[in-house]
């Protein structure tokens, strides 16, 4: 018997799980790190804590595992860039997270000069300051020794899994995978390869970037000081792919919800390569193997977030925890609607200007009823996409019917939310005994490469889900979501209104 160490950096801290060949978690650790804000609207993190936690993390929990695992998986948050000095391994200038805005002015350039067609059909994105081009165009701008340097070959850049697997390997190692390099706006989806013309348009040299590998493939072995001895990283995927992959969607149609941070849907298309008219992103993910296959996917940035706020922000909650007792207290919202737009509006509007409203408040409104209204916009927010996702799977040729939706993340072990979604989507919401699915399918791509698992049905051999069946009727549903839509349009106006 066999296990694998599966590292999980996630935007506000790194997971490492030692996951068995049965399934059972043999050791677990976390570590937070801290959120940087220099300016509104930025958001940077330490690369070097990053990776200091992420290895403290994997140390705890091959401790507590009690046994050496037999190779490391890495999942990571996409989209945010790491630039830093080849020979040394030193960060060249702060994270850019995913979350920040500081290109939003770019982005509105690039779409007014017309790159908006081209950047579709190549990426299957939007152009956004989500995702990672942009960002390391504005490293490269704001200081000329940078750019400089980068056409020297002194620079390597890419996103969090590239400068964890460059830390891990002594620098021996500079590789991205398909799902990640998706997400740059770099990439011909359809070549699996670096464009040439995005490349020159974002001023990008080529000798910055990671080589592209596959999701499960042994890109070299982690340095034995590090662990006690060297390990083979065999599996790579950005954090929603991982995820996918986790809840077993592997074939097309299969959908899963991650409820974190932010919100992201994915649905698995397959070979065929899907058409969106709704806003909505066509990705690269993993098929049985590990193989690169299409998917569509909808991103709400603040869904877990807007908890967070209410708790850090206005100190109104004492956990996050506390937000279900306290949505069952009320029967309703009371006419209160929260669209958590800290940081823009994602799919299916894609509003960088957007800002976070919260529309219908009264005398009457109590901490109860903000809340519930936060719970409520991850699950409106969500059904947005679902519903976007199933039109464009339909207009592409697809014959895609979403049975149920799979769900993880930290929210997802809220009962009253899991239930309120079912409702609002009017399709049972499965939610597996194990709910870090984004750990377990990075575990399970590299695991299946190694051996560990012979293929993805014995990975997912004796998962168990609890099923949310959904009630009320659709004049229900459409009534729910009618106060929802006005809210958000009332968040569009105030973005558009300038």
């Amino acid at each position: 018997m066999a296990s694998i160490l599966a590292l999980d950096q996630g935007t506000t801290g790194s997971t490492a799980l030692v996951i068995h060949q049965d399934g059972t978690v043999l050791g677990r650790a976390y570590h937070e790190f801290g959120q940087h804000f220099p300016r509104p609207g930025w958001v940077e993190h330490d690369p070097e804590e990053i990776f200091t936690v992420t290895m403290a993390a994997a140390k705890e929990a091959v401790a507590a595992a009690g046994e050496m695992p037999v190779g490391i998986g890495i999942t990571n948050q996409r989209e945010t860039v790491v630039l830093w000095e080849r020979a040394t391994l030193r960060p060249a200038a702060p994270a850019i997270v995913w979350q920040d805005r500081r290109t939003a002015s770019r982005c509105r350039d690039l779409k007014a000069q017309g790159h908006e067609a081209l950047i579709r059909e190549r990426t299957g994105l939007v152009i956004d300051p989500y995702f990672s081009a942009t960002k390391l165009e504005w490293l490269l701008t704001h200081e000329d020794t940078l750019r400089r340097r980068a056409g020297r070959g002194e620079l390597a850049a890419g996103t969090i899994e590239s400068w964890l697997v460059a830390k891990l390997t002594g620098g021996g190692v500079h590789v991205s995978d398909p799902t990640n390099a998706a997400r740059t706006m770099l990439v011909d989806i359809g070549s699996r390869a670096w464009d040439p013309e995005l490349l020159d348009l974002f001023g990008v040299p080529i000798e910055l970037l990671p080589r592209i590998v596959g999701s499960a493939e042994v890109v070299g072995e982690s340095d034995p000081a590090l662990l006690g001895t060297a390990l083979p990283i065999a599996g790579l995927a950005g954090d929603q792919q991982a995820a996918l992959f986790g809840q077993g969607c592997v074939d097309p149609g299969q959908s899963k919800n991650t409820y974190g941070t932010g919100a992201f849907l994915l649905m698995n298309t397959g070979a065929a390569r899907p058409r969106s008219e709704s806003g909505l992103l066509v990705t690269l993910g993993c098929g049985p193997n590990g193989e690169a296959v299409y998917a569509l996917e909808g991103s709400v940035f603040i869904a877990g977030a807007a908890v967070q706020w209410l708790r850090d922000g206005l100190g109104v909650i004492a956990e996050a925890a506390e937000t279900e007792a306290l949505a069952r207290s009320v029967p309703d919202t009371g006419g209160v609607h929260f669209v958590p737009a800290f940081v823009g509006l994602g799919s299916p509007h894609w509003e960088s200007e957007a800002r976070g409203t919260i529309t219908g408040l009264t005398r009457g409104t109590t901490v109860a009823h903000l809340a519930r209204s936060a719970l409520e916009a991850m699950a409106f927010s969500s059904a947005d996409l679902l519903t976007a996702m199933e039109r464009d799977a339909v207009s592409s040729g697809a014959a895609v019917r979403i049975e149920a939706l799979r769900v993880d993340g930290g929210a997802s072990v809220n009962d009253w939310l899991m239930q309120f979604q079912a409702d609002v989507l009017g399709l049972p919401v499965e939610r597996p005994d194990m709910v870090e699915t984004t750990a377990l399918g990075a575990a399970g791509l590299a695991g299946i490469r190694l051996g560990v698992w012979r293929d993805v049905a014995s990975f997912l051999a004796g998962r168990r889900f609890r099923r949310f069946e959904p009630t009320g009727d659709a004049d229900a549903r459409a009534a729910r979501r009618s106060g929802w839509d006005r809210a958000v349009r009332a968040a569009l106006g105030w973005a558009r209104d300038a």
